[in-house]
């Protein structure tokens, strides 16, 4: 780090620890100190500072120290996009190679019961830009929907519709086919707000019933990653996300020998499927 102070979250989210967000409510819940001291929101710190998260001391590196690996994963339905979940569901994590001294960081987040491409990296700072509202990054989803599209509904979507947490628009909505309940379209739009595609359809009195992310940014999902696997990102594709986040390039570190065993393990390891027991409980067999 330079001597220039600089956001604690920031900080935080550029060692790896989770996304500026996460690192809010870690600060919140009281979980960082700085200098020995309990931090609150608003916080500074320099390179000289000593920060600790949960009791453990925390490297404080400068943005071009930070090692930047993206990595495509092609979520299925069923899991969730959180490191653990208290009733023992699934989680995109669980899947994910394995690092040593860094965290894989979600560019965004997909509901248990969608699909489709999702973003990890390791270099906070891209990850917060590239989520950031601000910087207008498209999002593209391919979606079945329930009931007849009238083109009201595809003119009012396209124009604004004023939901409970402001208002919302898709940018482009283009038909791929189908006909009745088997209806198919690819919708784009700006932001990633909870549940955002399914409330704009649903206020037309539409229901999706799948939905897939196909697209974030310059990045298409392509038969690299299957259902639940992952692929790592090359050199260009980073830079290109970069450019758009309006970052510099910066060179992806390659694999030490140990990591290449490491993450093809991690690839082909063979992980426990959940199932549901009658009455709701969940268990897992494989």
């Amino acid at each position: 780090m330079t001597t220039t102070s600089e956001k604690l979250q920031k900080v935080l989210a550029r060692a790896g620890l989770g996304s500026r967000r996460e690192m809010e409510t870690a600060i919140s819940d009281g979980r960082v100190k700085v200098n020995g001291s309990v931090a609150t929101l608003g916080d500074r710190v320099e390179a000289r500072d000593r920060v600790s998260f949960d009791d453990r001391p925390i490297t404080l590196r400068a943005a071009d120290e930070v090692p930047r690996r993206v990595i495509m994963y092609n979520k299925p339905e069923g899991e969730l996009c959180t490191r653990k979940d208290p009733e023992g569901r699934r989680t995109v994590f669980d899947r994910l190679p394995r690092l040593k001294g860094e965290r894989w960081i979600a560019i965004g987040r997909l509901d248990i019961n969608t699909s489709g491409l999702l973003l990890f990296t390791t270099d906070g700072e891209l990850a917060n830009r590239l989520m950031h509202p601000s910087t207008e990054v498209e999002r593209e989803y391919a979606v079945r929907v329930m009931g007849e599209v009238k083109r009201e509904h595809v003119v009012a979507m396209v124009d604004g519709v004023m939901l409970e947490d402001g208002p919302a628009r898709f940018t482009d909505v283009q038909e791929f086919g189908g006909e009745g309940i088997n209806t198919w379209f690819h919708v784009v739009i700006m932001e990633g707000r909870n549940r955002e595609v399914r409330r704009l359809w649903e206020s037309q009195g539409l229901t999706v019933s799948r939905l897939k992310r196909v697209r974030y940014g310059n990045i298409f999902l392509d038969k690299r990653a299957k259902a639940g696997e992952w692929v790592e990102l090359s050199q260009d594709e980073v830079d290109d996300l970069a450019s758009v986040a309006g970052l510099e390039s910066r060179k992806v570190p390659e694999l030490t020998p140990d990591e290449k065993n490491r993450w093809s393990r991690d690839k082909h390891k063979r992980r426990p499927v959940q199932t549901m027991k009658r009455g709701g409980k969940p268990t897992r067999k494989g």
